[in-house]
């Protein structure tokens, strides 16, 4: 089904996130003990300030005496190479800072127009929208109108589960802690494209039990972002998709980010190109991924974006434009460990690699296959968009081996 060929790709796409649509349960340790905080004991929300531009402090960004560029070239060789024989279709981006390094897109937006990829083509996300979710989120904190201890029953009084809802504060449901399962279902699978609005995702899973209590463990969860994005709609009096693009976007500069319907044809959209079935199965022809997908992107998954856009979210964030810097790096330090090095923050993944301190999030479905990586240590970025399957897993296992410093 879906969520079996989604946690397959989004497995495949980090190899440290045990994640996607069917969820790996993991019980939740701090990720350090002496300064980490428990899964369910949430940290203290920051205290509201103005968002002006400061430095980014040391432990969000490279130091002063940060080593010479070394690795861009063999980067940029393996890309090309990986091009050259047909396996990389998408854009990806390389910076340092606030500047761009290098930037490159190959292979076809549109196979049957013949339309080429493009820096600025616009690519479906994926899980990468949990980003989004998880900023808007801690702005509402920073104004007051929300607490992390808030329960989803505080936070949305018409909530139609009152037994669960009591149960789930903010921070579990960002933390994938909730104990929620999943929106992709044997009855999602049976018409994805007709699923559009928050109430149809909701409809997917608000009558289930949860899955462990609440705060016990980590479970990757898309539908605990669906909630998250109810009550971002209910606490701001705004639809989901105003809320970030006026909030996150356009203060960010991020012109080219948004959700679209599945019919909509946009110029600059990449389709995305399956050789899988909506069971996983392969079915040894590569066609379009559209009859697999959600009718809309929602706060969970599904927007697009480019990555140029995306270099202007991570300017954004670790620029304070968006969150003060107590704000910030809650956002980005993780508290629930997944995996060995691992950690979930809110709404990114926090992980230890050998070129140091890395926070981001990946994409995966049929068709998806997207990253953004920013390494805080030596303050190098690199996002990369795929319309196929599997085509950034290369990049980002290169990546993991090699790293540019």
């Amino acid at each position: 089904m879906f969520a079996k060929v989604y946690t397959f790709l989004l497995i495949l796409v980090l190899s440290f996130v045990a994640a996607g649509c069917s969820p790996r349960t993991v019980p939740t340790t701090p990720a350090s003990p002496s300064n980490t905080p428990v899964v369910d004991q949430p940290t203290v929300p920051p205290p509201t300030s103005t968002r002006t531009a400061l430095p980014v402090p040391a432990t969000l960004t490279p130091s002063p005496t940060a080593t010479p560029v070394t690795g861009i070239d063999e980067l940029v060789s393996f890309i090309e190479d990986l091009a050259g024989q047909d396996q990389f279709s998408g854009a990806m981006l390389i910076g340092r800072d606030d500047e761009v390094l290098w930037e490159y897109a190959h292979g076809l937006a549109d196979r049957e127009a013949n339309i080429p990829n493009r820096v600025d083509t616009q690519f479906n996300l994926g899980s990468m929208n949990k980003m989004f979710t998880a900023v808007a989120i801690l702005q509402l904190v920073e104004q007051g109108k929300l607490s992390l201890d808030d329960t989803v029953a505080e936070a949305l009084p018409d909530y139609p589960n009152p037994e669960i809802a009591n149960q789930i504060t903010i921070h579990q449901l960002l933390t994938h802690t909730s104990g929620l399962g999943d929106v992709f279902t044997e009855e999602f699978n049976a018409d994805p494209n007709r699923y559009r609005s928050l109430e149809d995702f909701l409809s997917l899973f608000f009558a289930d039990p949860l899955e462990f209590p609440p705060g016990q463990a980590y479970s990757y969860s898309n539908a605990g972002y669906v909630v998250l994005g109810m009550i971002i709609e209910k606490v701001s009096s705004q639809s989901y998709d105003d809320y970030v693009r006026l909030n996150i976007y356009e203060p960010s500069g991020m012109t080219d980010t948004r959700a679209y319907d599945i019919e909509e044809e946009g110029p600059n959209l990449a389709i995305g190109y399956t050789s899988t079935d909506i069971n996983g199965n392969p079915t040894g022809v590569l066609a379009s991924n559209r009859a697999l997908m959600p009718g809309r992107g929602f706060p969970a998954g599904g927007g697009y974006s480019t990555v140029e856009d995306l270099f202007m979210f991570r300017n954004a964030l670790l620029g304070y434009q968006l969150l003060t810097q107590a704000s910030t790096e809650l956002l980005l330090t993780g508290t629930v460990e997944v995996r060995e090095n691992v950690q979930y923050a809110y709404g990114f993944f926090d992980r230890q690699e050998a070129g140091g301190r890395m926070v981001g999030h990946t994409g995966g479905a049929p068709g998806v296959c997207s990253f953004l990586s920013m390494y805080l240590d030596t303050g190098y970025t690199v996002a990369v968009l795929s319309n196929s399957d599997d085509d950034c897993v290369a990049v980002l296992t290169y990546l993991r081996d090699n790293p540019i410093h």
